[in-house]
């Protein structure tokens, strides 16, 4: 009896002890199939001429999405969205030309701002035309509502009809004080999008955004720059009449002369809204303005790919990157064609890989996999925005965004650098994974500029949904870090946004190979558990998420 019983509990341990090998042995070829060569490969199609800078709305859009949909086919991946691969995305273009003077009347004299110079205007209601006349100026600090940090700037303030003056950041930044907000941290409290839809949740007409190149994280030419192109948004059933009429920037001289042309003290003002308790301040001055609109309607396609669960497959972990880029514009030094290889090619076929290697899996993951090509990331988060309001999976269903954005063929890194870093767990499924490649975790070096919120992950934070962005980006394993600082100072400085970021075939990709086994390997973990990811309690998304699991 004894013996029978040894032999039942040897076999136990060797079927158990087999299994485990072969699930080992399952991940980790599906992981080595990840290949710098098939990497190289599609972004050298992706980010070539033929492909003309894919631009929505355009034949490299067609071209783009046709790509992606026969890559996730022959991989064997399902449609993600029903029985298409393709989610309609109905937008405006919308080209507006605002007044070439922003009127002030006041008691004290008439003034006027100009347009580029002092001031940049829009509007996302989808109009042909678009007034503000007569619209009463209040300074109302930083322009932000948060119950979590004690700051209400709208607190017993009426702005219907009004305009809102704001400083742009949170005053963590200003005061680079740890105990206020996140101190240098930009908070999403700080990004001009929430100074926009704060005002619009007030009631205000119009939101004016006070410029400063340090806070804002680029220079007043990067404002004047986009306010000359044409902007893509989504179309809502209110052709977007709850947002604010006006929404504008000027810089800080044409704010320090306006405040001072109205008799008050600019830089004392800003040093007071610095304080909890901050009063707004009536200015005792309106704002007149039009903005005349030029709208054309058309369809862009988010790109969707499903692997299902084989046990909780009504959960999700989705894996994002933007298809698009800037097209064909502006010609600088002969080259006109904007081909986008690091922004966001490679990205991309870090995706497809990143596919591919789950479809290579014999035993597949629990949880659904939705891998997510975007539309419109660069016109303003468009596609993502447009997924998270019209989702494939219930949001309190989806246990987290893993996104790709930005990656640069720099060869192997000794770093992965988190964007966002502190905000949730997912923190430490980098950690853990990141241990397996013998590489160290850093937070990104300007978290003051607020890149968080300038990617497609964002808008699922936005929603509540845990989001990741990470990459090698510190230290190169070879090179060193002021190496790899000067790399990606050339790259903002030389490619980004312009003809140049293409793809070369002396690029190193072996960098890129290790990133995507990483988020093989955290999404793999996501897909195989059973709980959920949490947002860090100091997060400004973690009220969002848990009304999601209010019963």
């Amino acid at each position: 009896m004894k013996n029978s019983v040894l032999v039942y509990l040897m076999t136990a341990i060797l079927l158990i002890s087999s299994s485990c090998n072969n699930k080992l042995q399952n991940i980790n070829e599906a992981e080595e199939s990840i290949s710098a060569l098939e990497i190289k490969h599609h972004d050298s199609i992706l980010a070539s001429d033929a492909f003309m800078g894919r631009m929505p709305f355009t034949k490299g859009e067609i071209k783009t999405i046709n790509y992606l949909k026969h890559a996730f086919q022959k991989m064997g991946m399902e449609p993600g969205n029903g029985e298409s691969y393709f989610q309609k995305v109905p937008m405006v273009e919308i080209k507006g030309e605002p007044s070439q003077k922003m009127k002030i009347h006041s008691a004290k004299g008439d003034l006027s701002l100009s347009l580029l110079d002092e001031f940049t205007a829009s509007t996302r209601r989808i109009e042909e035309k678009v007034t503000i006349e007569n619209s009463p100026l209040i300074f109302a600090g930083y322009g932000i509502v948060a119950p979590e940090y004690n700051w209400n700037d709208y607190e017993n303030l009426d702005v219907k009809g009004k305009t809102v003056i704001v400083l742009v950041n949170d005053p963590g930044y200003a005061l680079h004080d740890p105990a206020v907000f996140k101190g240098k941290k930009m908070t999403y409290y700080g990004r001009w999008t929430y100074k926009y839809e704060e005002a619009a949740r007030q009631g205000a007409t119009g939101v004016i955004v006070i410029h400063e190149t340090g806070a804002a994280g680029y220079p007043w030419g990067v404002l004047r720059n986009g306010a000359q192109n044409a902007d893509l948004l989504l179309r809502p059933k209110d052709k977007n009449k709850s947002r604010c009429a006006l929404e504008g920037w000027i810089t800080t001289d044409a704010a320090n002369k306006l405040f001072s042309e109205l008799g008050f003290d600019y830089y004392r003002l800003t040093k007071q809204a610095l304080k909890p308790g901050f009063k707004p301040v009536p200015l005792n001055a309106d704002v007149s303005l039009n903005i005349n609109n030029h709208l054309k309607f058309d369809t862009s396609n988010n790109v969707l790919a499903l692997l299902p669960g084989t046990e909780q497959a009504d959960e999700c972990i989705i894996y994002t990157a933007h298809w698009d880029h800037f097209g064909i514009g502006t010609k600088i030094n002969g080259d006109s064609i904007y081909n986008g290889a690091a922004d966001n090619g490679y990205p991309l076929a870090c995706l497809l890989e990143t596919a591919d290697a789950f479809s290579k899996l014999k035993i597949k993951p629990k949880r659904s996999i939705l891998f997510l090509a975007i539309t419109a990331e660069e016109e303003g988060l468009i596609g993502s925005e447009y997924y998270v309001t019209h989702p494939v999976f219930p949001l309190n269903k989806t246990v987290a965004n893993i996104n790709y954005e930005l990656f640069i063929p720099m060869g192997k890194m000794k770093d992965v650098t988190i964007t966002g870093y502190g905000q949730s767990q997912l923190d430490d499924y980098v950690k853990e994974a990141a241990a397996t490649q013998n590489r160290y975790v850093v937070e990104e070096p300007h978290p003051e500029n607020g890149m968080y919120f300038r990617s497609d992950h964002f808008s699922f934070a936005k929603y509540g949904v845990p989001s990741l962005f990470c990459k090698g980006w510190t230290e190169s394993a070879e090179h060193g870090k002021a190496w790899t600082l000067n790399q990606v100072n050339d790259y903002w400085e030389n490619r980004y946004h312009q003809p140049f970021d293409e793809y070369h075939l002396s690029d190193d990709a072996s960098g890129l190979v290790d990133d995507t086994k990483l988020y093989f390997r955290i999404g793999l973990k996501l897909a195989n558990e059973t709980t959920f990811p949490k947002w860090n309690d100091d997060s400004e998304f973690k009220v969002k998420r848990d009304k999601m699991f209010e019963k």
